[in-house]
């Protein structure tokens, strides 16, 4: 009786041991994610730097940083810099989940109707799903600072809360991760609402930069 418990109790260990083992690789082969946690400081995560970081501590917290990391973020030009393309930044794809689904296979496929992202699949790092809406608290808005097409906006029209250094004057142009909202057939990432018009944004006019909302994190290179 004893081997017999002995035994089931090596199988279960060894069971637990292969599932912890399969997930752990499913995460170091992740390349797409929702981050669970923002700055802290609304839209203010310091600079496209700052917001990169964040997405390379958030994927490593979960062994995922042995590549390198960049936010889906667009900025306006500034300082004699020229604007920056969130499309640009995050490589060719293809892009995969926490849980190994293939959400876009390449740039054009991501800022396609084609894409398979929405509520299921926009995963944060940890493999769970980010409330959207019908939930309580309804966390489907997603920071871009880009139109549809992934491209900055022209001109002198910031949608970056001060390319991202911000967390009280400015406007931020925000995405849904489940596809759900004012343009219910938009990708999750693209240019939805500005912050001004979100629902959990800050009434006060000259703080939309303040309302939390999460990044999409993407890998820079395959």
């Amino acid at each position: 009786m004893k081997k017999i418990s002995f035994s089931l109790g090596l199988v279960f260990v060894l069971l637990a041991l292969s599932w912890i083992v399969g997930s752990q690789e499913q995460k170091s082969n992740m390349t797409f994610f929702i981050t669970s946690a923002g700055s802290g400081k609304g839209a203010d995560l310091g600079g496209l730097a700052g917001a990169d970081k964040h997405c390379q501590s958030l994927a490593q917290s979960v062994g995922a940083g042995n590549r390198t990391w960049h936010a889906y973020l667009s900025t306006s030009p500034s300082d004699g810099k020229p604007a920056v393309n969130a499309r640009d930044r995050i490589g060719r794809g293809p892009w995969q989940n926490a849980k190994g689904s293939v959400i876009a296979k390449d740039v054009d496929d991501l800022h396609s109707n084609n894409n398979k992202i929405n509520k299921e699949t926009a995963l944060s790092e940890k493999g769970e799903t980010i409330n959207a809406r019908g939930d309580k608290p309804n966390m489907h808005d997603i920071l871009t600072g880009s139109q549809p097409d992934g491209r900055a906006f022209s001109g002198d029209q910031d949608m970056t809360c001060r390319n991202w250094t911000s967390s009280k004057e400015g406007t931020a142009m925000l995405g849904h991760h489940d596809r759900q909202g004012l343009r219910d057939d938009e990708s999750s990432r693209r240019g939805i609402h500005p912050t001004r018009r979100a629902a959990r944004a800050v009434d006060a006019p000259k703080k939309h930069c303040a309302a939390p909302a999460a990044m999409v994190c993407f890998t820079a290179s395959r």
